[in-house]
């Protein structure tokens, strides 16, 4: 603790961030506030939807709503302070918010990759054993899949916060990224990181790969499944079924994978953040549209919320 009261005594980090001030870059800001606002508004109605509408009230959706919950989460760690640096003109962040970025970011990465990738298996059970499926995914279960993954995201992001703010940071202490990012803060380390960020690198592999690979058993077998169905439209039924976690899961891995398992020299910080943008902001916007558009039945808690809306407002 004395370290990081030290540390936190010296001056802050300056965030160098994605946009000047000239007008392309205003445009490109307004952009990037109404894709926030979207992925703001999509999330919070999802989960709002799922847990006042009891037809919702599936391991399917309560897995969903744990995931808009950590995509929430996501583009309120660093996009509020990105905003209010580039309106304020200062790009400044403190030694403790930088941690604290850090520690949240690594935390909810962590938490959504596993769920994303257990809930893949909730998709075999469904397909695989319909008739048995509220026995397999029982509550406790389903209690169980999501606090692992919270609790898997929670240590994984508090042990890389405590690591990575020990290191004694010196130097115009500039941070070229729009938030404080983990292997962009490295570079302004003192000492040499070089063994860490390995650690890093293959600690990122394994979180990337043990998920994955949940993903591709559970659709080896639901695949397997639908090729021994008797009936083509029962296989088209079940595999279409899929397709809106396959499409978040295509999503979220592209964009992890491109950033965190690229070897060092081909990494570049302009390419880092433009597909950054793309994983904090993009990705949880589009989860909600994902998982609502191509579902009848979150289309139909939408409609009935409305009409019960409308109604209440005639008395």
């Amino acid at each position: 603790m004395e370290i990081w009261w030290n540390q936190s005594s010296t001056d802050d980090f300056i965030l160098l961030g994605i946009f000047s001030n000239s007008q392309t870059d205003v445009v490109l800001f307004s952009v990037v506030m109404m894709v926030f606002t979207v992925a703001l508004c999509g999330n919070v109605l999802l989960i709002f939807l799922i847990y006042t509408d009891s037809r919702l009230h599936t391991p399917m959706y309560f897995f969903l709503s744990q995931l808009s919950l950590m995509d929430l989460m996501l583009v309120c760690t660093n996009v509020p302070k990105m905003a209010v640096n580039f309106l304020s003109g200062r790009k400044s962040i403190s030694f403790v918010g930088c941690g604290v970025q850090i520690g949240l970011f690594v935390c909810l990465v962590g938490s959504e990759g596993l769920l994303l990738g257990l809930m893949a298996y909730d998709r075999y059970v469904a397909i695989g054993h319909p008739l048995h499926y509220p026995i397999l995914m029982s509550h406790r279960l389903c209690l169980q899949i999501v606090g692992s993954s919270w609790a898997f995201g929670v240590i994984d992001g508090v042990i890389q916060m405590v690591v990575v703010m020990t290191f004694p940071y010196c130097g115009l202490r500039e941070v070229n990224h729009f938030f404080c990012e983990m292997l962009s803060l490295l570079k302004l380390a003192c000492i040499d990181t070089f063994i860490f960020e390995n650690v890093i690198f293959v600690c990122c592999v394994f979180m990337l790969l043990l998920p994955f690979s949940i993903i591709v058993a559970s659709y080896a077998r639901i695949l397997k499944v639908v090729l021994h169905m008797r009936s083509a439209q029962a296989g088209k039924k079940a595999l279409a079924t899929c397709s809106s976690h396959l499409t978040a899961v295509s999503l979220f891995y592209g964009a992890a994978m491109f950033i965190y398992l690229r070897p060092r020299r081909y990494r570049t910080p302009s390419h880092d953040k433009v597909v950054s943008i793309f994983y904090i902001l993009l990705t949880p916007m589009l989860n909600p549209l994902i998982y609502s558009l191509r579902n009848r039945e979150v289309m139909g808690a939408l409609r009935r919320t409305m009409e019960h809306c409308r109604v209440s407002s005639q008395h």
